[in-house]
């Protein structure tokens, strides 16, 4: 094995590549994502970073992806067509949903349900009857399920969804009804809920199912070309694929767990941020990870990124476990992040008056007026352009003033002021926006973000970073190396991981010995399940865990087992953890009785990670900037990051950059270079004046 691995995150906007070496030099790479075929613009970027690092394509040892393929799918709804069948008595199950909605559209008169994406015509009931007990209440109607396949043949649809009542307790029905469909429908995918996800809860299992059938052949049919493409290019290395909680998954698996996929860039980020918090020696950290389309938050607490087992995907954002109606809910473990439609793509308007930021992104075609690529409308990196945070030729590719001033002129002039002010309103709007992301990871749960450090991860992010910390009481904020394209660079420290999870359904307080040894040997098997997964049959990192919940509550929490044999005792102290986590996130020290609800068992393989990168400061004249802070149009002084000396202070106001991204250390802010080549920005004290 040479040591050569490349990372690569395919974007809204920009696609990242990343190599690093054996001696852990790193290369960096950022180019245009081509929505057409992510493909084309990963395969370029892959090619100029072979050809920077003066790598032979064949010494590459480990190939590392994160793609946004499966959110955007669900998010533009360019699935495949799928066929739904369910028990009889529940087909109307995804047109009725949880009828929840977010806050902001709790009293809104005129909401309508989001369409399901598959229609009612095509969603099926088959009779039969397994009992929540796993015992068969009525035997399966294999006659109907026959006429069924018939009538599903007729759609002409690409993939088939199964989700049978209790069929996490006992999969016959589903099993035998998946046999009866291929009979008659020959290779189209039938995906089982049983197999995807076997926990209880029907609806959130349905949903599932459903996506992972509607982005399962798209996400299969991109990394076989992929694949292939890249060994055309010379590549032969294995091919591994970001999941949604932070490991990585061989391309075959996550080809046929496409469903697991749908956070796999921004969960790359959390991991980045958090081994560059470890570099630091910094436990407790706020992700804040700020692209070309949009803006996510995630929290660490403890060094672990936070994992939620059910998520909210193709609504207005993706707002982890605790924003019901915010999308069609996703039942996976999966790194908990919240994103807002605010990226340096964002598109500013007035309407009635009133500026507005986003959702609306200029993607990467045409991109932000700057661009020169066609864009008319102004956007976030048109603002920033603007106030001079960025500099027309420092960025990847050179950028237009004029363009970015012309386009603001289609929010200023309704607003009655100059380009600059609408920069500086439009600057600030999005740093407004981004913070309710951090809300929803922190204030929402009960987490008190002072004490938390903020990392900035992304091209867009250390711009705000600071602004953003500002509005929190956060007092330090964490610029990684390599910042501006932090997933990719997550993926580097990613190892191999998967997860298995089915429904045991207990009280906690009164698990007899033979119960106890029922979770045993369920998690005995999920364990050997998952080793299968990564054909890993010794070895690794084993974490089990058990959701546990109030006797008659519809969520759990996710509490680890503590390692040793299942004892009363060992439980006890499980149920303990629960309460006080319960405690924390609503403030109520209840201590009624709990119930187990669901075993799972994670096994992680390390992967061959690089040494860290020698970090030698480079001498660089400092240069001054003309830039708009606080109203004031002021020259401050701007120099490369690189030529930063680990150690010494330089206070603000100042301009920092890389050719990934331009670090804004504000008035009342210090930068402070580290020996691992990230940048620490201190807020200092409040002058005695100031205070009062």
């Amino acid at each position: 094995m040479t040591g050569v691995t490349v990372a690569t995150d395919v974007g809204g906007t920009f696609t990242d590549v990343v190599l690093a070496g054996a001696d852990g030099r790193v290369h960096v790479v950022k180019t245009l994502t081509t929505p057409d075929d992510p493909g084309d613009g990963l395969l370029r970027g892959v090619s100029e970073v072979l050809a920077l690092a003066d790598v032979a394509p064949g010494e590459v040892s480990r190939f590392v992806h994160a793609t946004t393929l499966a959110t955007n799918v669900i998010l533009e709804r360019r699935g495949v067509p799928v066929a739904f069948v369910t028990t009889e008595g529940f087909r109307a199950m995804l047109a009725l949903g949880r009828q929840a909605r977010v806050e902001e559209e709790r009293f809104d008169l005129g909401f309508a349900q989001p369409e399901p994406p598959v229609p009612l015509t095509h969603t099926f009931a088959v009779a039969g009857r397994i009992g929540a007990d796993g015992c068969e209440a009525a035997p399966l109607d294999e006659e109907g399920a026959a006429r069924v396949a018939e009538e599903i043949a007729a759609l002409g649809v690409a993939a088939v969804a199964v989700c049978l009542l209790h069929s996490y307790a006992e999969p016959a029905h589903e099993r035998r009804l998946a046999e009866i469909l291929r009979a008659r429908l020959g290779d189209l995918p039938v995906v089982l809920s049983s197999d995807v996800w076997p926990e209880m809860g029907e609806y959130e299992r349905a949903t599932t199912t459903l996506m992972s059938a509607y982005v399962g052949p798209v996400m299969d049919s991109y990394l076989r070309r992929l694949t292939g493409r890249l060994r055309d290019l010379g590549i032969t290395a294995p091919v591994q694929v970001m999941e949604s909680a932070g490991g990585v998954l061989p391309v075959e698996l996550a080809a046929a767990r496409a469903v697991h996929t749908i956070e796999s860039g921004p969960a790359a980020g959390v991991i980045a941020a958090a081994d560059a918090g470890a570099a630091r020696g910094l436990a407790d950290l706020i992700s804040f990870d700020m692209g070309g389309t949009t803006a996510k938050a995630g929290l660490v607490r403890g060094g672990r990124p936070g994992i939620t087992h059910e998520f909210q995907v193709g609504g207005k954002g993706s707002f982890g476990g605790r924003r019901p109606g915010s999308g069609v809910p996703i039942k996976i473990p999966a790194i908990d992040l919240a994103e807002v439609g605010a990226g340096g793509g964002s598109i500013a308007s007035v309407s009635g008056g009133t500026l507005r930021v986003g959702p609306r992104s200029a993607g990467a075609d045409p991109g932000p007026a700057c661009y020169g690529r066609g864009g008319v409308e102004p956007t976030v990196t048109d603002a920033n352009l603007i106030l001079g945070y960025l500099s027309p030729d420092e960025f990847a590719f050179p950028l237009s003033r004029e363009r970015a001033e012309e386009a603001m002129r289609k929010v200023a002039d309704p607003l009655g002021v100059d380009t600059a002010t609408a920069a500086a309103a439009v600057h600030d709007i999005a740093n407004a926006q981004m913070g309710t992301a951090v809300h929803v990871v922190t204030v929402r749960r009960g987490i008190d973000p002072r004490g938390y450090a903020l990392v900035a991860l992304g091209g867009a992010a250390p711009t705000h970073a600071a602004r953003l910390a500002e509005r929190f009481g956060i007092t330090r904020v964490l610029v990684p190396p390599n910042s501006g394209v932090g997933s990719a660079a997550g993926l580097l420290r990613a190892d191999l991981s998967v997860e298995r999870a089915r429904t045991f359904l207990r009280p906690a307080a009164s698990l007899t010995a033979d119960a106890l040894g029922e979770l045993a040997s369920l998690l005995d098997a999920l364990e050997t399940t998952a080793r299968a997964d990564l054909s890993a049959l010794v070895g690794g990192e084993i974490t089990r865990s058990v959701g546990v919940r109030f006797i008659g509550q519809a969520h759990a929490f996710t509490v680890d087992l503590p390692p040793g044999p299942l004892t009363p005792a060992l439980i006890a102290h499980v149920t303990e953890d629960f309460y006080k986590k319960y405690e924390e996130s609503y403030g109520i020290p209840l201590r009624d009785p709990a119930e187990l609800t669901t075993a799972r068992v994670r096994v992680t393989v390390a992967a061959p990670h690089p040494p860290p990168a020698p970090i030698v400061p480079v001498p660089a004249a400092e240069t001054t900037r003309a830039v708009h802070l606080d109203g004031v149009r002021q020259d401050i002084p701007a120099h490369p990051r690189a030529s930063c000396v680990p150690g010494e202070p330089l206070p603000g106001p100042r301009i920092l950059t890389d050719a990934q991204c331009s670090v804004l250390v504000p008035p009342g802010w210090r930068a402070i270079a580290t020996p691992e080549g990230a940048t620490l920005l201190e807020r200092l004290p409040a002058e005695p004046s100031e205070a009062r």
